[in-house]
């Protein structure tokens, strides 16, 4: 990942470069907007804290790449929050991203200790929208529940089980869904196989965010595939994360911004 960091800093450009003016609002409005102060991520925060300090463990069942860090099955609660939870910062980005386009249907593959879920799940509230998060682990989902009903997000639904089987059965009842974010199998086949699977429930303004684009050659593969996807016309790489756009009335392009 250093060197595939080093590259994205060679690339990446800001606001000036953009001549798109839908490129150029999403990232001066969007992706470098500073929304910290917002009411709602207190809770999210103090939560945070809690589980960073929280010396419970756990059995971990993994059906995806696995961790980096840590190959044990049974994991303390804290490590699991410094190392597989996303950043505050992405979380904000997140909320800005539903905000900025009034989602209403949201689907996380990956629901963990449901921090990322919460900040989701806050964005969606004023539209009357839901989030449906998908997690594999019986035990994470156990803890995740009980930090959603401790933020009081009576608009969250956790669904546990193996994705492959979970995805197929909870989309059948939908009819589109407005934000996906892709955080539950970093390899390249299961990747490409949900972003199919959800496809067809895009609209013109769907956004799917999918984590960690390079955190492994399998996944840079996976991107390099979702970038020249006919149905998709814009991507943007942050590094960390990148998005995918199906606007027909976008020329094809991929950016790659600074975060």
């Amino acid at each position: 990942m250093f060197l595939a960091y080093l590259r994205y800093l060679a690339r990446a450009r800001d606001e000036h470069s953009l001549h798109s003016p839908f490129l150029f609002s999403l990232y001066t409005t969007v992706i470098r907007a500073d929304n910290r102060r917002e009411a709602a991520f207190r809770p999210i925060r103090a939560l945070r804290q809690r589980l960073l300090n929280n010396r419970h463990s756990i059995q971990i069942t993994d059906y995806g790449a696995g961790s980096r860090l840590n190959r044990s099955n049974r994991r303390r609660i804290s490590d699991i929050a410094r190392t597989s939870q996303k950043s505050e910062r992405f979380g904000r980005l997140l909320f800005r991203l539903l905000r900025h386009s009034e989602a209403r249907t949201v689907l996380e593959l990956g629901t963990s200790l449901g921090l990322t879920t919460a900040y989701l799940a806050e964005a969606v509230r004023p539209q009357q929208g839901r989030v449906l998060t998908f997690e594999g682990c019986p035990q994470t989902a156990t803890v995740a529940r009980r930090n959603v009903d401790e933020l009081n997000l009576s608009n969250v639904e956790i669904i546990v089980g193996n994705l492959d089987q979970t995805l197929i059965q909870q989309t059948a009842g939908l009819s589109m869904v407005d934000l996906v974010f892709f955080d539950a199998n970093h390899r390249y086949e299961p990747t490409v196989r949900y972003f199919e699977t959800l496809l067809p429930y895009a609209h013109n303004d769907t956004v799917f965010v999918f984590d960690d684009i390079h955190w492994s050659a399998d996944m840079e593969r996976a991107w390099t595939y979702l970038k020249t996807h006919p149905a998709v016309t814009v991507t943007v790489d942050l590094f960390w994360v990148g998005l995918v756009f199906f606007r027909k009335e976008q020329p094809k392009q991929d950016f790659v911004l600074r975060f």
